[in-house]
């Protein structure tokens, strides 16, 4: 499958007419991707487990980056390469029973692909199978998933999408963005450590900013639309979403909620821009998954997770809709527009 049907950039910089991927191939009720058999001469077979918590057609899209980034490896489904995919539909207590069953088939390695719950999981299932994890959202060491970013320690490493103050920048953005932006409204989850510290660090930019800061609470989905009527009254000029499974699950609702409310909204991943949002800014997930890949033929040779250390983002997207944009009545400033990746129009 080529960068166009993925809806990958083929250059850094695009002009999007709509948006959307149609289609999972989610086999219902199992938790699986179907792929074709082929019929090729026998070789040795690597076996690799890919965990994923909710599919999604972002979960389904970046674990199709990650296998053609294998197959440019030399890595061939139904040769020499078998991928067991599984995901707990949304049900995070089933994580550690799906791990369990990669470690006994078994698998080479393990990719969590479910963020820290997975891998949690998955160094609960097997302390000898490696594995690997994208995206991770949280601080791997301040969590304790790892001992250091340089030397992981025992069967894990990975990329996270961590790097500087992400939340600051986003937030800069809105600031450039939205004329005579004071006040701003931040979904978050407080059942989740690390989106506290993500709350500080956010407040911390807005002190610079001099803009003035409320927080929001969302630990359910019932709790979305409370959110919007807790946030109202304080009339805030714009709304930051700090990223999580929760919000993730339910962008395209919040982004036209806020577009409702006439709320300037920015967001992680460029999804949240192409399903309506105003701006999204973070890392590339399909450059990290094609790194990731890396990662996996380098263990498959021989190296050890420990001596892989653990990659922060290199790339960013930074997605505007104009449509959006319009439809709030905002014109882009021109230095805004010439930072984005992906301009929807």
């Amino acid at each position: 499958m080529d960068a166009a049907h993925l809806g990958l950039p083929v250059s850094r910089r695009r002009f999007v007419q709509g948006a959307g991927v149609a289609g999972l191939g989610l086999v219902a009720g199992c938790g699986r991707l179907p792929h074709q058999t082929q019929t090729l001469p026998p070789a040795k077979t690597a076996r690799i487990g890919y965990l994923v918590n909710i599919p999604s057609i972002s979960t389904v899209l970046y674990f199709d980056v990650f296998r053609q980034a294998l197959t440019e490896l030399g890595y061939v489904e139904g040769r020499n390469l078998a991928l067991e995919y599984r995901s707990a539909d949304g049900e995070r207590s089933r994580l550690r029973e799906l791990a369990t069953e990669m470690a006994s088939l078994p698998v080479d390695l393990i990719v969590a692909a479910a963020g820290a719950s997975s891998v949690r999981a998955a160094q609960e299932a097997t302390q000898t199978v490696p594995i690997l994890f994208p995206l991770l959202q949280i601080d791997p060491v301040a969590s304790g998933l790892i001992t250091s970013l340089a030397h992981p320690g025992g069967n894990l490493t990975g990329n996270t999408s961590r790097a500087g103050d992400l939340n600051g920048k986003r937030l800069e953005l809105l600031n450039d963005t939205v004329p005579a932006l004071s006040r701003v409204s931040v979904l978050f989850n407080p059942d989740n450590p690390d989106k506290l510290r993500e709350l500080r660090d956010t407040q911390l930019a807005a002190e610079r900013l001099g803009v003035l800061v409320q927080s929001v609470e969302v630990r359910t989905a019932g709790d979305i639309d409370r959110a919007f009527a807790v946030a109202e009254p304080e009339r805030p000029d714009g709304l930051v979403l700090l990223e999580e499974t929760l919000i993730n699950a339910h962008r395209a609702r919040i982004a036209a909620m806020a577009l409702q409310k006439r709320l300037p909204t920015i967001y992680t991943v460029r999804e949240f821009g192409r399903e309506g949002g105003l701006l999204a800014y973070g890392p590339d997930p399909a450059d990290q998954h094609r790194r990731l890949a890396k990662y996996v033929d380098k263990i498959l040779k021989g190296a050890r997770p420990t001596d892989l250390p653990v990659e922060q983002p290199t790339t960013f997207d930074f997605v505007i809709n104009l449509r959006t944009a319009q439809a709030l009545g905002l014109t882009i400033p021109q230095h805004v527009l010439l930072q984005a990746t992906e301009i929807i129009q």
